[in-house]
């Protein structure tokens, strides 16, 4: 956390918006939660998004994403935005119904949703119509994959509970189509066959997408060229 607030606090000096992740299970007590948010609101941050955080076990007193929420409100902490995750194809170590519970219990306390990196666009619109069916109304960001090696981006996946990456990509594909496209494409990733699926929601206010999030995993210029193809098409 401490390397979080302070690149975040660079990145805001060379002014960037940014949006730092406060990870419950990386931070130690209210204490240390505290002086994080007290640095990154003198820092001028005024969106911060909050997972549980991928570790096995906590580092401190927090479970979860819930946990630092409302501890967040009895320091007195008010951001504009704060952001919490969801799972349009679950979690490999989490039930959906304890998913779906937490979700219900942070959203009150949230101003959008940012679903988790997910290789289906189909799986995404239909967990935002499940979340709207469960009376959830916040503003969702679409987590997709950016350009990145295959075997990277499924390592990945991997340790942050992402279900079945590469099943889902051999399911969706045929084994031999994804060898083919891993091959021709030079054993990169690019999330072009997700957009044309989720564009169709974007106007539509049931939805209520307010924009992508491209996970880049530090790959940032390859994502952002090929974003910006994508763009003069």
């Amino acid at each position: 956390m401490e390397q979080t607030v302070e690149k975040t606090e660079l990145a805001r000096e060379h002014g960037y918006e940014v949006v730092p992740h406060v990870a419950a299970r990386f931070v130690e007590d209210a204490d240390e939660l505290d002086r994080i948010a007290g640095r990154l609101k003198q820092a001028g941050v005024t969106d911060i998004f909050v997972p549980g955080g991928d570790r096995d076990e906590p580092i401190g007193e927090f479970e979860s994403a819930l946990d630092v929420l409302l501890e967040l409100e009895r320091l007195g902490y008010e951001f504009e935005e704060v952001g919490i995750g969801g799972y349009p194809t679950g979690h490999s170590e989490i039930a959906a119904e304890i998913l779906d519970e937490a979700m219900q219990r942070k959203a009150p306390h949230a101003t959008y949703l940012v679903t988790q990196m997910c290789f289906d666009a189909e799986a995404i619109v239909d967990w935002i119509d499940g979340v709207r069916d469960r009376g959830i109304e916040l503003p969702v960001e679409t987590g997709i994959p950016g350009v990145m090696e295959y075997r990277q981006l499924m390592t990945l996946a991997r340790r942050w509970g992402v279900a079945g990456p590469l099943s889902f990509a051999r399911k969706t594909a045929g084994v031999f189509t994804f060898l083919r496209m891993l091959i021709g494409s030079g054993g990169h990733y690019k999330p072009d066959d997700m957009l044309p699926v989720i564009a169709p929601s974007l106007e539509d206010p049931h939805y209520n997408i307010r924009r992508l999030r491209l996970y880049t995993f530090n790959q940032t210029r390859t994502t952002e060229s090929w974003r910006r193809d994508w763009l003069d098409k």
